[in-house]
């Protein structure tokens, strides 16, 4: 029998007062799970709707800049609420700039939250998983995991290394009872990408290209995360998986 259920998982997700994270959050919830939200904002919005589904939900706050508090965090919330069993990395920021006007600045801000903090959460997430045999890690990927993007070049760096994290972790975790996986958003209507959105002809473009006829929603992602996150994904390991509208296969 296949298991959608989370009840007794702690999950912990960043980036969960908008957008996907809270989609993700919500669903692991309605499946459940006690959650840990990861966020820098004192936003409680979400906190709220989840605890409605009647399930303990607590907010940590972090700022995925500062690789103090990212090391601390995990830790935390594995005192406070007894486990770390299922983790979503689903935080990111976007520069835009052409490559030669780049800003050190702007790619060093990039690369830390989207990529390092990253890291280090998953690096703290196993050790408690790793001491638990079980564990879910689940990387927020993106498009340019595959494709080079335009005018990108910090986003898609860190976004190519977040799907090599991925393979490499589940390579050596796969055997100890944690599975390590990605989900690859395709174009999504959230505000990292409003400015693609209010541009008619970049977004006609795009949505040209999507088999499905549409830009994707938040919700599209309750579903492959919540596979991903329960017993169904016992034997997916190291995998990226796009929830596209179809973009890749065109």
């Amino acid at each position: 029998m296949v298991h959608y259920s989370l009840e007794n998982k702690v999950a912990a997700v960043t980036g969960t007062t908008r957008g996907i994270g809270k989609a993700v959050a919500l669903a692991f919830a309605e499946a459940g799970a006690d959650l840990a939200l990861i966020q820098r904002s004192s936003n409680d919005e979400t906190k709220r709707e989840i605890e409605q589904l009647d399930v303990t939900c607590e907010i940590f706050h972090c700022d995925l800049s500062d690789m103090e508090q990212v090391r601390a965090v995990i830790p935390e919330i594995n005192e406070k609420m007894g486990s770390v069993d299922i983790l979503v990395n689903n935080a990111g920021i976007q520069k835009r700039h052409p490559a030669v006007e780049f800003p050190e600045s702007d790619w060093d801000q990039v690369l830390d939250i989207n990529l390092k903090a990253v890291w280090i959460l998953c690096q703290e997430a196993g050790k408690v998983m790793l001491n638990n045999n079980y564990g879910k890690i689940i990387n927020i990927a993106s498009l340019v995991s595959f494709q080079g993007g335009i005018t990108v070049p910090a986003y898609t760096s860190a976004k190519g290394a977040v799907g090599q994290l991925t393979k490499a972790l589940a390579n050596e975790w796969s055997s100890k009872g944690i599975n390590v996986n990605a989900i690859v958003p395709g174009y999504i209507d959230t505000e990292m990408n409003t400015s693609l959105i209010n541009d008619p002809t970049r977004s006609r473009q795009i949505l040209e290209r999507i088999p499905a006829g549409r830009w994707g929603e938040p919700n599209d992602f309750k579903g492959p995360a919540l596979f991903l996150a329960t017993d169904a994904s016992n034997y997916v390991h190291g995998h990226l998986l796009a929830v596209d509208g179809g973009w890749l296969g065109r």
